[in-house]
């Protein structure tokens, strides 16, 4: 989500920490060398707080009078007020998101065909995901005061922070106003944030972080809320006014190992008990990671809870299913796991994931993926965390730190983490007396004694790897994939490295045989095809084309009542489409796009269409969707590597795999469900570096034979 400088807090004094730069000047790191963003950003920031640090003291206001000579007081107290509040701004809202801004949504372009029988959507722009939030503006000002419930009043000033659920504001109880002092014992600050009543985070409704917070209670790490309710056009959470974020001490100072190493156990401790009560922050992260105020500086909260969800069903006390939805993404791109970035259901593992990437950043200064720009921006970094291994993220990083990547980047999506264990890792680094750490770390503490007691501490002093079992870990590839379905004994044949001019004796002598083509795929702009007595077709044609799906002709072929079962694409553009009668297709609809066509391909599910094709050529995606396909449910898994875990999960609820397709850069399977279920259809998948043709005779010797076969990512 865009950076809220949020929930509850208070940085350190300008002055201070401007100083204290300047004391310990920070080295720049190999990674940040050259990096114009970054530094532009940096640079922002420290000019922002030397010009904070000149400002003039906070002035004293003055009580209301009738006589003209307190009216100039006020006016004078207001104005000076004024210039107070621009200094707070100057130091706490600067520009901190400036390279987590997602670029705005194209407007997607379209052909359609004219005939109702058939739709085709030819040409399509890619069209980037929409940011987790979005941040708007709304018409409503922020009152002047506030008192909701059985509240104190406060009164509205200075502004924290901003961001797409709401605002957040300093409150101070009325009273420090009337007693012209605004240093009088007992009369505490806190922080105020407003959401707007029509927000995407509300929708005229109390804001699930009001449910989560109740649920949490005074949970160990998490703000205190004191009072919520609604006043106007806004709900208003009445809360702790906390210290600086991680992010301002990073900013202002370098970050000491022994420091980051406290960070990690003590927020692995608050999110153990957050994950204990059925929730997930849901946007982990430096910004939402925040220091206690003046007294407990050495404590650690996580804040912001709009994005928070549950992982525990509530009706059952089960884990909540598994789902992919690549439309869909929550969180900060920076930090994000891989899995939200992919559109799947969170769980604590997307948690653990962007705490490694918080540690490692504050390690570090930087992350592998920084920069990126544009429309594909989330493309880009999710693409990059997925080719980074965690000794490449670590590199530079103490063992420890690797140790806790590989664990977490590893965990499957309902596992429960072994959050002691993690713990257990940095214990070299802290030391064995807990009173000179520069940071509390009771709840970690406590728990690596319940760890002991549940016999769950099993790393071995000296041991360099970890006993862990290696679901992400791995080097992107590029292979064949083929898939085999379970059918009765039949007559198949397969053709591969076939070039344009060979491939209609091939066809034609698999015609002569009685055999139609059931799936084509491409590899170095060589053809590859299969041909089966079991399609059930009646007739069939096919198209070599310059052209990725050549509109003209396959509209012509809908008039004949053909229908596409079959399509590849080459790099440069070329592509062989396949078209039968005998289907059970009655319209079809497809669409070619720069990027995968998922929110296309919802609009289609809901208008009683399904995935029968799938194709690529290049970056490009070919998807075409029939009525009439015998399906009633589709999912679909998209990856950047192979989505294995995914791909069993929707195995284990009776999918199976009715299209595949993949290029450089991504794999998409289609799992449907039939209508009429067969009673046992068994199915598997192979990757291999040439064409399995030996593999493909040993399937048959098992009544396997291959029903989707394409060439492209994978993991080796």
């Amino acid at each position: 989500m865009p950076e809220l400088r949020s929930g509850a807090r208070r940085g350190r004094p300008v002055a201070a920490a401007a100083k204290n730069k300047e004391k310990r000047p920070r080295e720049a790191s190999p990674m940040e060398v050259g990096e114009a963003i970054a530094t532009r950003t940096r640079r922002r920031r420290a000019e922002a707080a030397a010009a904070a640090a000149e400002e003039a003291a906070v002035p004293v206001p003055v009580p209301i009078s009738n006589n003209k000579e307190a009216e100039d007081e006020k006016l004078a107290a207001a104005a000076a007020e004024e210039k107070e509040k621009e200094r707070i701004r100057a130091f706490w809202d600067f520009d901190c998101g400036e390279e987590e801004e997602e670029e705005e949504e194209e407007e997607e372009r379209e052909e359609s065909g004219d005939k109702a029988i058939y739709e085709c959507d030819s040409i399509g722009g890619g069209r980037s995901k929409a940011n987790a939030v979005d941040e708007e503006e709304f018409t409503a000002p922020i009152p002047e005061k506030v008192q909701v419930g059985n509240s104190p009043e406060y009164r509205v000033e200075a502004r924290l922070g901003k961001g797409g659920f709401g605002q957040v504001y300093v409150g101070r109880p009325i009273s420090a106003v009337n007693t012209n002092d605004k240093t009088v014992p007992g009369i505490a600050e806190v922080a105020l944030k407003f959401e707007h009543t029509s927000s995407k985070g509300c929708n005229h409704k109390p804001p699930n972080e009001w449910q989560v917070y109740d649920t949490l209670g005074d949970s160990h790490g998490i703000p205190r809320v004191h009072y919520k309710g609604q006043q106007g056009e806004y709900y208003v959470m009445v809360m702790d006014m906390l210290g600086p974020s991680l992010w301002d001490m990073w900013n202002y100072a370098t970050m000491s190992v022994e420091m980051v190493a406290c960070v990690a156990v003590e927020a692995l401790s608050i999110l153990e008990k957050m994950h204990s009560k059925g929730y997930l922050h849901g946007d982990v992260k430096p910004e939402n990671l925040l220091l206690g105020p003046v007294g407990e500086e050495k404590k650690l909260f996580l804040c912001d809870l709009g994005l928070a969800a549950r992982w525990r069903d509530t009706s059952t006390g089960l884990h909540v299913d598994y789902d992919q939805r690549p439309d869909i993404f929550r969180g900060t791109v920076r930090y994000a796991s891989v899995h939200a970035h992919l559109g799947r259901t969170s769980s604590r593992r997307d948690d653990l994931e962007s705490l490694a990437y918080t540690l490692v950043f504050l390690l570090r200064g930087r992350l592998p993926w920084q920069g990126y720009q544009g429309e594909t921006k989330g493309f880009l970094v999710c693409k990059k965390k997925m080719a980074t291994s965690p000794e490449s993220l670590c590199c530079f990083c103490p063992l420890p730190f690797r140790y806790f990547v590989e664990c977490v980047v590893n965990l499957k999506f309902d596992e429960e983490p072994n959050y002691a264990q993690y713990i257990s890792f940095f214990d070299d680094i802290l030391g064995p007396n807990p009173d000179i750490r520069p940071l509390i770390t009771k709840g970690a503490q406590e728990l690596i004694q319940v760890g002991i007691k549940r016999g769950r501490l099993s790393l071995d002093e000296g041991e360099d790897e970890q006993p862990i079992k290696r679901v992400r870990i791995g080097m992107p590839a590029t292979q064949w994939i083929s898939v085999y379905n379970g059918r009765h004994p039949m007559k198949q044949r397969y053709h591969y490295n076939v070039t344009d001019s060979r491939l209609p004796q091939h066809i034609e002598k698999g015609d002569e045989d009685g055999l139609f083509i059931s799936a084509v795929a491409s590899y170095q702009n060589l053809w590859a095809v299969i041909m089966d007595a079991g399609t059930g077709f009646t007739s069939q044609i096919y198209e070599l084309s310059p052209y990725f799906l050549h509109k003209e002709w396959i509209m012509e072929q809908w008039e004949n009542n053909y229908y596409i079962n079959a399509v590849a694409g080459v790099q440069n553009g070329s592509s062989l489409v396949v078209m039968s009668k005998g289907t059970t297709y009655v319209q079809q609809s497809y669409k070619v796009s720069n990027s995968f066509p998922f929110k296309w391909i919802n609009k289609k599910w809901r208008e009683g269409f399904f995935i029968t094709s799938l194709a690529t050529s290049g970056s490009r995606w070919g998807v075409v969707m029939s009525r009439g396909s015998g399906f009633y449910a589709q999912v679909i898994e998209l990856d950047f590597l192979y989505p294995s875990e995914g791909i069993h999960r929707r195995w284990e609820r009776g999918y199976r795999i009715t299209a595949a397709a993949a290029n450089w850069d991504q794999s998409a399977f289609v799992l449907s469900i039939p209508r009429r279920r067969p009673t046992d259809v068994s199915q598997e998948t192979l990757r291999t570096t040439s064409f399995p043709s030996t593999h493909v005779k040993e399937k048959w010797a098992r009544n396997l034979y291959l029903s989707s076969v394409c060439y492209g990512r994978t993991v080796a």
